[in-house]
């Protein structure tokens, strides 16, 4: 049920942003979407009858290199996503003034749209089957396929949109990305630590009193010393970053410190530290 929330979530989202910021101001995008804005631009046609054509198409010819559960997932997803498209295209916004501005607003719009749609396990098909396709066939990668085939589709647009415009859909596609990132990491960010330090009990002691936290030890040795050094490995909530390094500054201010970004943490003890310290 929460999936399905997701996706009539997301497709609202990303038919709104294209609806009303996409469509007024002439900027595509890549995908099954990207296509059916270049056939509106062209012929008129409305993206919500476009939408679920091209898609019956390309699911004609792959569906047999898609698991039946995404198959059933983007069909859903497509039906409702060309439903909104269709019903928000009545209500199209105006142009907006500046198009660097809708481009923003679009990229911020599709890129949350896609964040719950892909959170449901779900996708808006095109690229993503013309790249099964490829893969199954010839063995070509599928992040690179998909990244060649939207590539085509926004270099096609220049033909229909022009250059400039198809410029600015790159810039809303780079934002959606971000954004899409953004909301599939959660709004609660975290960063993973490596700390080397004579000192590392000290540190350890402390991040469990002051910061509430814990951390991993292992043992490594450095290459030129030939020394064994123990090697904390700590995740904890990104507000609490600078705190962190306050506190291990104050212990050894010749620490080594190496901060990592982390995509997804499950697991162990998440809320107050990792592992079991």
């Amino acid at each position: 049920m929460k999936n399905i929330i997701y996706i009539i979530i997301g497709t609202f989202i990303f038919a709104a942003g294209t609806t009303q910021f996409a469509m007024p101001n002439s900027i595509a995008d890549g995908g099954i979407v990207g296509v059916s804005l270049l056939i509106y631009y062209s012929t008129g046609l409305s993206p919500g009858l476009s939408t679920p054509l091209i898609f019956i198409v390309l699911l004609a010819i792959g569906a047999r290199y898609l698991p039946r559960v995404i198959i059933y997932k983007t069909v859903f997803t497509i039906s409702v996503l060309s439903f909104f498209l269709w019903a928000l295209e009545d209500v199209l916004a105006r142009p907006i003034d500046d198009v660097m501005l809708a481009a923003v607003f679009f990229g911020i719009f599709a890129g949350a749209g896609f964040g719950f749609i892909f959170q449901a396990g779900s996708s808006v098909g095109g690229s993503s089957i013309i790249a099964r396709i490829m893969n199954h066939q010839l063995g070509w990668s599928l992040t690179g396929t998909n990244l060649v085939v939207d590539a085509i589709i926004v270099l096609a647009g220049i033909f229909v949109i022009g250059p400039i415009l198809a410029m600015y859909t790159l810039i809303a596609l780079y934002i959606g990305k971000v954004v899409t990132d953004f909301v599939l990491g959660g709004f609660d960010s975290k960063k993973a630590l490596n700390v080397v330090s004579p000192y590392s009990e000290e540190i350890s002691h402390r991040i469990t009193h002051e910061l509430a936290s814990s951390a991993t030890v292992f043992y490594g040795q450095g290459e030129y010393m030939k020394e064994q050094r123990r090697v904390l490995y700590i995740v904890i909530h990104s507000h609490k970053l600078l705190r962190l390094k306050r506190v291990i500054k104050e212990v050894d201010p010749d620490a080594f410190i190496v901060v990592h970004n982390v995509k997804d943490v499950s697991g162990g003890f998440i809320s107050s530290g990792f592992g079991n310290g």
